[in-house]
């Protein structure tokens, strides 16, 4: 046991490190979610991860290793959504709970996940907590038309502490894509996971992972690396379902013709600006409303 052998593979720097197998980053990422390393080998694989980069095998055994550990949601046949929200806002309204809002008004379920790494950030649990959606403390059956919010924690601890090594280290680690990526649920019915990615070389990387997984997922560059498409313009939008990949979406070139009036960061103000949009007293973000058209065209007949 120990990781201490893959640490040297994966060390060598950008040029001299090796990649693992799908095996062998299955069992690292198994003893790092155990919780069976120290500190010290923990910062160590993050910080040699983040100069190596991952592969789409190792992805993909950190996800085999994450899905059988997690403490999985039931969903049943109830469509379900699945939505990460670990990014948060900084310039623009974090509109993810909007998103699943929208959805939910739609007859499906949706499961909302997250974990707050930087204080400087807005989160989605702090919006939904002012709309009345309070953070589950544990798992529980998926509902149509609820959304439900669920600390990572819950999920996983040893998923969370991997996370939380941002705050010592001040850097992303290979966690940070593992939960944009995983599906927290044990289900009968049709789930999609709705992934994001911030910088265009995760684009390829997130895609080959989500092929060579065969996960049912819908993939596009969020908004500051949230799951909602930007509402000011439309980003291209691709759905994965075994091992295919189909675009959705075209991204629109530039800005929407008429761009729409955002809230400020602060939670309180976005949750009102959902609130109206939702009453229908403000219009749904273009972006937005065709992006709950191409989820829902994944989950319900």
């Amino acid at each position: 046991m120990g990781i201490s052998h893959y640490i040297k593979d994966i060390g060598r720097g950008k040029e001299g490190a090796r990649a693992l197998s799908r095996a062998q980053a299955a069992d690292l990422m198994g003893q790092v979610l155990d919780q069976k390393v120290s500190d010290l080998e923990l910062g160590a694989f993050c910080i040699a991860m983040r100069v190596k980069g991952e592969t789409p095998e190792e992805m993909a055994g950190f996800l085999d290793a994450t899905h059988a550990r997690l403490n999985k949601v039931p969903t049943g046949r109830v469509p379900t959504v699945v939505l990460p929200s670990y990014n948060g806002a900084r310039k623009l309204p974090v509109l993810t709970p909007l998103l699943a809002l929208l959805l939910a008004r739609q007859g499906v379920a949706v499961l909302v996940h997250g974990e707050s790494t930087e204080d400087s950030r807005v989160s989605s649990q702090a919006v939904l907590a002012h709309l009345g959606i309070t953070a589950k403390e544990r798992v529980a059956p998926a509902v149509a038309g609820e959304v439900h919010f669920l600390g990572t924690s819950v999920l996983h601890g040893g998923l969370a502490r991997l996370l939380a090594v941002r705050r010592s280290v001040g850097l992303r680690n290979p966690g940070h894509s593992l939960v944009k990526l995983m599906n927290p649920c044990a289900s009968e019915g049709p789930v999609l996971v709705v992934s994001s990615y911030t910088h265009p070389e995760y684009l390829t990387s997130m895609s080959d992972t989500l092929s060579l997984t065969g996960q049912h997922a819908l993939l596009l560059r969020g908004t500051e690396g949230e799951p909602v498409a930007d509402a000011r313009r439309t980003p291209a939008m691709e759905v994965f379902n075994k091992g295919r990949s189909v675009r959705v979406q075209e991204q629109h070139a530039g800005s929407l013709a008429q761009i729409p009036e955002l809230p400020t960061t602060d939670a309180a103000a976005t949750a009102q600006y959902i609130q109206h949009v939702l009453q229908g007293q403000w219009p749904v973000p273009q972006p937005i409303a065709l992006q709950v058209q191409h989820i829902l065209n994944e989950v319900t007949p």
